[in-house]
């Protein structure tokens, strides 16, 4: 059984599936026709990005700092090499 919080998992795929249906930032779209073509499949593609994500949320909550786009959008250049915090 994996260790994780379903809530939270399909909070952080929510806010990626915002972000692609806005194309903001489009560097998530961008991202994620990279890793398919690197031959990751769709889903672990956006389960990698969502990691991203997760970086900047729980930076958020546990600095009460702004979202920080360098860094994610550093971190999405990354995958699929986990994000940096």
């Amino acid at each position: 059984m994996e260790d994780y919080n379903p809530h939270l998992k399909a909070a952080f795929l929510e806010t990626l599936e915002n972000q692609l249906a806005d194309n903001d930032p489009p560097e998530t779209k961008e991202t994620l026709d990279r890793l398919i073509a690197e031959g990751i499949s769709e889903d672990d593609s956006k389960l990698l990005i969502a990691q991203a994500i997760c970086v900047e949320v729980f930076d958020i909550m546990k600095h009460q700092k702004e979202f920080n786009l360098d860094r994610y959008l550093k971190n999405l250049k990354r995958l699929p090499d986990e994000p940096e915090e």
